[in-house]
């Protein structure tokens, strides 16, 4: 399966409209957390929000995770051992205020685990590399893991 999120704070139709057409030939199911955008898709099962535990559950299952440039999305396919494809909003294009998640994608772009499509052109391309991405996680030592665990809890307001 592959988890499509945009966040919950605003819509990502462009991301959104890109993987409804790209579904069909994945092979696998496509579930997207939609948030507040317009795009109904009609290839992948949609919903506007998606409850924090499901969610967990969901990316657990998933083979690939594809999102916006959400940090907080990055930290939890890294917790779960998941890679992520990222895709940034545009403030040219009215997806965001500025283009701070194209600053973070340019800081995290090569990372294990982590992929970027500039825009949807390269999402399918990125994806079949994220399909094929075997156990990456190893590459962290174990002070990084830690740490790493650690900071999502924080940020997540968790217990770790």
């Amino acid at each position: 399966m592959i988890i499509v999120t945009v966040g919950m704070q605003l819509g990502f139709d462009r991301l959104i409209a890109a993987m409804d057409e790209l579904a069909p030939q994945l092979g696998m199911p496509v579930i997207a957390q939609t948030g507040k955008g317009s795009y109904k898709p009609f290839n992948m099962e949609a919903r506007v929000k998606i409850a924090p535990a499901e969610f967990e559950t969901l990316v657990g299952e998933a083979r690939l995770i594809v999102a916006h440039a959400g940090i907080g999305t990055v930290l939890t396919a890294a917790r779960c051992a998941k890679p992520i494809l990222l895709m940034p909003r545009r403030a040219a294009l009215g997806e965001h205020r500025n283009d701070h998640q194209l600053a973070t994608v340019g800081k995290l772009a090569g990372r294990p685990g982590i992929l970027v499509a500039a825009d949807e052109s390269e999402l399918a391309p990125r994806i079949a590399e994220g399909l094929a991405m075997t156990d990456w996680s190893a590459t962290r030592s174990p002070t990084a893991q830690a740490l790493h665990t650690a900071l999502a809890a924080f940020i997540e307001n968790r217990a770790f």
